[in-house]
């Protein structure tokens, strides 16, 4: 079947959205964000707030102030989550650089050996990916490097600096050094199999924010993976056993963040920011995948009402 639905004018965008059911008590606010902000965006912020249908028809009481909330609190929030994001790549490229060089010299990295490297054809293709993001890079260091240096590749104190965090993920989790991994999960307070999931789930997360996606409800594909422990109660903390419903929502990516976050910038106030955000916005949290006792939970206890013990 071809498609055959024609564009609408911004005045019939509203008068639809209006004969669907939708409270809009201001008009000139409706026309300035379907101006701006394209319909086919917000719709997926209308989904909440319609009938299971497929009609399209909203429920009683639903209002465009509300789903205009919801927006906004999503660009809040994903704004929030990509600054804690850039603390915890940064940190990752540092631990990684740090102990593959003292452990196998500056450009040890490159090299295909099995007590390195599980996969030869894995390591291939990461190289490949980082000799291009190298190769892209403006970064004044790099042509520094490239001026001075024989060397096809930078060191890699230096290559992770240009180093994408998916491609840091790719090349972590195809290290056979366990010896290496360990240490640097040994800094998160993290079992080295479960980092490996969780650097490939955040590098997922950083890239839907990257791209300004909808973050707050959505099912995310790349599931966050689960801890056997528990260090400062954080596999207390998470989603355990309602997966089902809430193992794809963005909660236990959450944990995650505060968890790092602690061992990387302990006087971060990060989840103070969060709370803030929720409260602000007025959230329904359980379409992010939030437990009804979540407040209770250690990892979030110590900032509910202001109070941080230390």
């Amino acid at each position: 079947m071809d498609f055959d639905k024609q564009a609408k004018t911004i005045d019939q965008q509203r008068e639809l959205l209006i004969s669907r059911g939708l409270d809009i008590s201001d008009t000139v606010r409706a026309d300035n964000y379907l101006s701006h902000t394209n319909y086919y965006r917000l719709s997926a912020y209308f989904i909440p707030y319609q009938h299971e249908s497929g009609s399209h028809q909203f429920l009683a009481g639903a209002s465009l102030d509300r789903v205009l909330l919801d927006y906004e609190f999503d660009r809040s929030f994903r704004m929030l989550l990509m600054g804690a994001l850039e603390r915890i790549e940064v940190s990752m490229r540092t631990q990684w650089a740090y102990h593959m060089g003292l452990k196998f010299g500056s450009h040890g990295y490159t090299m295909w050996h099995k007590r390195v490297y599980k996969n030869e054809n894995l390591l291939r293709r990461d190289l490949a990916k980082l000799h291009e993001q190298v190769r892209q890079s403006n970064e004044p260091f790099i042509k520094h490097l490239k001026g001075k240096y024989s060397d096809e590749l930078p060191p890699c104190w230096a290559a992770c600096e240009v180093m994408s965090f998916g491609l840091l993920s790719k090349m972590y989790s195809n290290l056979s050094a366990y010896s290496v991994r360990k240490q640097i999960s040994a800094v998160y307070d993290l079992e080295h199999p479960f980092l490996e999931g969780a650097m490939g789930h955040l590098s997922y997360v950083r890239n839907v924010c990257a791209h300004h996606s909808r973050l707050w409800n959505k099912h995310l594909i790349k599931k966050m993976p689960l801890p056997r422990s528990n260090p400062l109660g954080f596999r207390d903390s998470l989603v355990i056993n309602d997966l089902r419903h809430n193992g794809h929502k963005v909660y236990n990516t959450l944990v995650l963040i505060q968890h790092l976050l602690i061992k990387i910038h302990p006087e971060s106030d990060w989840a103070d920011q969060l709370i803030a955000l929720l409260r602000e916005y007025d959230m329904d949290v359980t379409a992010m995948g939030f437990p009804s006792d979540w407040q209770k939970r250690s990892i979030w206890a110590a900032y509910i009402d202001g109070i941080r013990t230390p």
